[in-house]
């Protein structure tokens, strides 16, 4: 028992003679409280804080003792124990309390020595499942708070992965932020579609939303003459351009060969670097794949890419009205897009709109 720590014992009997009895016998080493009948023993054992051991006798008018324990064990919340106290002297009585709920039984008249004994191991059980709950409910805030933190962490580090390949062209803006979110807008419209509901759950769309603002990183890899050129690339500065779509996943490919474990983020984040300039009719690079061989998380993200920079100012382009990027979006259903992806999109164009003005340069 802890030192200074006094337990609080409620007694419910409706004998005078047997509550006197039990607080003379209780009170040297408890603080005892005493109810008459069930009901106000229930307005006690209600109250906060609740007592650490309650002793209830079965046979009481009105409520009895099994009514009372009843009550008790529907508040999920109560952790008091109940010993039970009783007359009744069969064996199927004790069976029957036990079955309750109760926690121990004691018959009457009551042997002090054999009740202090029990009384004090029920204490102890109760504060030693106190105390290992309370350190569970720590131990899952402090893994809450580290997971959070770590979640943090994983964000930050993706936004300044993203934000390296965005600085070499400063005219993309807010452009992953607003592919991020283009990217989880049109996952989880599609969630409920048969085609991709057992891709698209929760965690999926979580770990797609965290690894898109990568899909571009390989751009640090291209020459700023290419990379930054105002006007139209020649062949050979085409090729060079289209590099950075495998330089992106080749990146993050050593990166997993540095850690211990897999990271199911980077495998996704890989994916849309390496393909999401893939085309639904096969004539995309850097593979050349073509309808479902292409990864959901990269048809997703071609969507989300090409919409953006339609519509956003690049060094060799100024941006396109609103309606004509959703035209080039709509006669790309089938030949550079996953047609139902474009169709998703075309039926909820002004959610994307919202985006796009939201996160605007």
């Amino acid at each position: 028992m802890t030192q200074g720590f006094t337990p609080t014992i409620l007694v419910i009997d409706d004998s005078v003679e047997d509550l006197d009895a039990l607080a003379a016998l209780l009170q040297p080493s408890y603080r005892v409280l005493v109810a008459r009948s069930g009901e106000a023993g229930l307005q006690i054992a209600e109250r906060s804080p609740e007592p650490d051991l309650i002793l209830l006798d079965v046979l009481m008018p009105g409520m009895d003792g099994y009514d009372v324990l009843a009550h008790l064990r529907q508040k999920s919340s109560s952790r008091s124990p109940v010993i039970f106290l009783t007359a009744l002297g069969e064996p199927d009585d004790e069976e029957r309390g036990l079955e309750a709920g109760a926690a121990d039984y004691v018959s009457k008249p009551i042997k002090p020595a054999v009740l202090l004994a029990r009384v004090r191991n029920q204490i102890e059980i109760k504060h030693a499942r106190d105390w290992l709950k309370d350190q569970n409910a720590a131990l899952e805030l402090e893994v809450s708070r580290r997971m959070t933190e770590n979640d943090l962490t994983q964000l930050v580090s993706i936004r300044a992965l993203a934000h390296l390949a965005e600085m070499r062209d400063t005219e993309t803006g807010n452009h992953i932020l607003r592919t991020q979110h283009y990217v989880q807008l049109l996952a989880n419209l599609l969630r409920e579609h048969p085609r991709f509901s057992k891709i698209l759950t929760n965690r999926y769309i979580d770990l797609l939303t965290h690894s898109a603002p990568l899909h571009d990183i390989g751009k640090v890899g291209i020459p700023d003459q290419i990379l930054l050129k105002p006007g139209k690339l020649t062949d050979d500065e085409w090729v060079v351009m289209k590099a950075h779509a495998k330089l992106g996943s080749d990146a993050i490919e050593r990166a997993e060969r540095d850690i211990a474990q897999p990271v199911e983020f980077l495998s996704l984040a890989k994916e849309i670097a390496h393909w999401h300039h893939e085309k639904w009719d096969g004539r995309g690079y850097p593979d050349g794949l073509a309808g479902e061989a292409i990864p959901l998380s990269a048809r997703l993200m071609a969507v989300a890419d090409v919409f953006d920079a339609l519509i956003s100012r690049r060094v060799y382009k100024d941006r396109l009205p609103l309606d004509e990027a959703r035209r080039i979006i709509a006669e790309g259903r089938g030949t550079h897009f996953d047609p139902e992806l474009v169709d998703v999109f075309l039926a909820n164009f002004q959610d994307f709109v919202a985006i796009a003005e939201r996160y605007g340069d």
